[in-house]
């Protein structure tokens, strides 16, 4: 049985990739509080930078579901999710006790619409997933995702559900093993934790050790039981840069590939390890860390593109609209259009910007070391453990009106993307394809991901005791598309896009 998951033959990663792009327009509306360095407003400049560098029309854009409740209680206490649903700033101060109890204060503040912000964010990634394993898309992106700190009982790190951990679980429905990813400068421990136990989730995190925020992450945790050698910690000092960093990204992430084989990805793509970040101390370029999203593209193999981490805003806007080209295949130019949030840009108005000349304290002796150190745990793994045969989680359903469904392999026109008027046209694009041009592919079916629903998967449950995975279809994915701001259209499309 073949449950690798791979959503296209293998070939050049120059092919065309179907993207399903997740966007809420009220995300930029919440507020975490003055002062406070995490602020949704940073995927509403993202967003504005995908609809006029013309990126959106090559995208499905689709409005998340809110997860439910009992979506969230897969992962979640049923008492935590209680809190967060009934806690608002006007009743905090008669909830002391529960505040301090689920660590909700200072780092991760109770503010105005916190649960719908939640559910919002968690409903784009578990749609995501949905998405996936229906072969839908071959990436799926959230950039309102990625939050990785949370844990099931307790907020952490700016971050109250994980819903990374949700789509993981959803993933696992279709596939025996999904791979992690975290290139965030904070360790992934709140995913790590929840699949510390299984061999169907490895877990693998590049992140600042030392003195820093969330504390975990040393190359000596493995994993534990049947998780042993599942979950590999890459411990970085500041400084880092492109070159050192890929030095260690590739020849390990590429190892983890071909040991594990996993049928999908989920990469958290944290912009807060990007030079000059307000919280960061790492020294990557935009397409340095793009590079990552490049490389886990070639792979051929599904992918869930989350957020994360990221406080210098403006940055954190270029890195994802980069990387949303890199996952298209498209090469978007460094001069940036005009736009709503034009000024936050200046003083160049480009969309990459130079490392700094901070000091690298990563060695090539202390990197060599870390690369040995970890290939020699890869080369411990059973390769591409199976799963044992037993009754599986039912599937979550598509909504019934889905027109994708009917028609999987059509690509989505440009104006599917966005609600426009009819006598108003798309937004030129200001990108160009890469030099690879997707090959002809005359059986369209050969593309589909080959899943054989006789054969249950197990649930995450079984090995992870934190984990509760309920028999209730928990997502669908809502087919609604995102309407662009109409400002936005109403610019000329010379002063948008000079020549």
């Amino acid at each position: 049985m073949d449950t690798g998951g791979n959503s296209l033959p293998s070939g050049p990663d120059g092919v065309k990739r179907k993207i399903c792009y997740f966007y809420d327009p009220e995300v930029g509306n919440y507020y975490y509080g003055q002062g406070h360095p995490m602020k949704p407003h940073r995927i509403r400049m993202t967003h504005a930078l995908l609809a006029h560098y013309g990126l959106l029309q090559h995208m499905q854009v689709l409005k998340p579901i809110p997860a439910r409740d009992r979506d969230l209680c897969r992962f979640h206490a049923d008492d935590y999710v209680s809190f967060l649903r009934s806690i608002t700033p006007e009743t905090q101060q008669d909830q002391l006790r529960q505040l301090k109890r689920f660590n909700v204060g200072e780092d991760c503040p109770v503010f105005d619409g916190l649960y719908s912000f939640c559910q919002t964010y968690a409903g784009g990634s578990v749609g995501g997933a949905v998405k996936l394993n229906h072969g839908l898309c071959d990436i799926a992106i959230n950039w309102a995702g990625g939050l990785h700190h949370a844990k099931k009982c307790e907020a952490s790190g700016f971050c109250y559900v994980n819903d990374i951990v949700l789509a993981i679980l959803e993933l696992l429905k279709q596939h025996e093993r999904v791979l992690y990813v975290d290139i965030d400068i904070h360790h992934g421990d709140g995913v790590e934790e929840a699949f510390y136990t299984t061999d169907r989730v490895m877990t693998v995190s590049f992140h600042k050790f030392g003195d820093y925020f969330p504390g975990t992450g040393d190359i000596r945790d493995l994993g534990y039981g049947k998780g042993k050698y599942y979950s590999l910690n890459v411990p970085l000092d500041d400084g880092i840069d492109d070159e050192s960093y890929h030095y260690l990204f590739k020849p390990i992430i590429g190892k983890v590939m071909e040991v594990f084989k996993p049928g999908a990805v989920v990469l958290q793509c944290g912009a807060d390890s990007l030079s000059g970040d307000r919280l960061g101390c790492f020294n990557l370029s935009i397409k340095g860390h793009a590079e990552c999203v490049r490389y886990m593209r070639s792979f051929n193999v599904p992918v869930l593109l989350l957020g994360g981490g990221g406080y210098t805003i403006r940055n954190v806007a270029r890195c994802w609209c980069y990387e949303t080209g890199v996952a298209l295949g498209l090469e978007v130019d460094d001069k940036m259009p005009q736009h709503e949030y034009y000024e936050y840009f200046g003083p160049d108005y480009t969309l990459h910007v130079a490392p700094s000349n901070m000091e690298n304290k990563n060695s090539r002796q202390l990197l060599e070391e870390i690369r040995t150190k970890l290939l020699d745990n890869l080369s411990r793994l059973q390769h591409a453990p199976s799963v044992q045969f037993q009754e599986r989680p039912p599937d979550t359903e598509l909504p019934e009106a889905d027109e994708d469904q009917e028609d999987p392999d059509e690509r989505w026109d440009q104006d599917s993307d966005m609600d426009v008027d009819e006598d108003r046209k798309p937004l030129p694009s200001r990108v160009k394809r890469e030099l690879i041009v997707e090959p002809e592919v005359k059986d369209q079916d050969s593309q589909k991901p080959s899943i054989d629903h006789g054969r249950g998967l197990d649930t995450a449950q079984e090995d992870n005791a934190s984990l509760k995975v309920s028999d209730v279809n928990s997502m669908i994915t809502d087919e609604q598309n995102v309407k662009m701001e109409q400002d936005n259209m109403n610019k000329p499309s010379e002063q948008i896009f000079p020549k």
